[in-house]
């Protein structure tokens, strides 16, 4: 039987090289050897996904490229996620996400929606160059846990400061979450705009949303 690295390392592979074909059989031979369906999503699904982003961002990929792996994620998924011990799905916590205003590189909130999604988490996806107001509006039509923004323009980053500003507003930023990410985007912005989090990737952007939901979350890399 191989070891549970070695099919870690197979499932991240076939997501990275883009085996939509084969990836299920590998995430059924994980399954049956006994493993836990959370890591082979995070460390196996997930890993491939940013190695994919990553050379997404080194242009080796292109768009084209990336969907390929997407699908190659989620037919992994759809074996894994049946799988995962997780709390009854009518307490799922929501996530808004979206690019704000003014931007519309997407990449990097897609694979945040993709990575939460495979964690358990239920998202709305607002998409690019999105209103400001639309964020609070969703927020507030879904009862969201978390609002998640990102840009790659430096020029949209106030942006993210005016949509605190109309959470509280609107009276509801007492319990709404807010996170942002992006190249230009640091911890010392998030903190001066009054964010709850700041994630460089998206990998710790996960962690980061299950730190701040508390222990009724999934546990991701406990």
């Amino acid at each position: 039987m191989k070891s549970q690295q070695d099919l870690l390392m197979v499932l991240s592979d076939c997501v990275v090289d883009m085996e939509d074909d084969s990836v299920s059989e590998v995430a059924e031979e994980y399954i049956a050897a006994g493993y836990p369906a959370l890591d082979g999503i995070l460390k196996g699904l997930v890993d491939g996904m940013q190695k994919a982003a990553d050379l997404y961002e080194q242009q080796e990929y292109f768009i084209p490229e990336l969907l390929v792996c997407a699908d190659a994620m989620y037919n992994g998924l759809d074996v894994l996620r049946p799988h995962l011990e997780q709390a009854d799905s009518s307490k799922k916590h929501k996530v808004v996400i979206g690019v704000v205003e003014g931007d519309t590189h997407d990449i990097g909130k897609n694979l945040v929606k993709i990575m939460l999604e495979a964690a358990g988490y239920e998202t709305y996806d607002l998409g690019r160059d999105v209103a400001l107001h639309r964020f609070i509006d969703k927020a507030k039509e879904v009862d969201a846990d978390v609002v998640a923004m990102s840009t790659l323009m430096s020029t949209t980053m106030p942006g993210m400061g005016e949509v605190i500003e109309l959470l509280k507003a609107a009276g509801i930023r007492n319990r709404v979450k807010v996170i942002i990410g992006g190249a230009p985007i640091s911890l010392a912005f998030a903190q001066k705009i009054g964010a709850d989090g700041y994630s460089a990737n998206a990998v710790d952007a996960v962690k980061l949303v299950d730190r701040l939901i508390g222990d009724e979350a999934v546990v991701l890399g406990a």
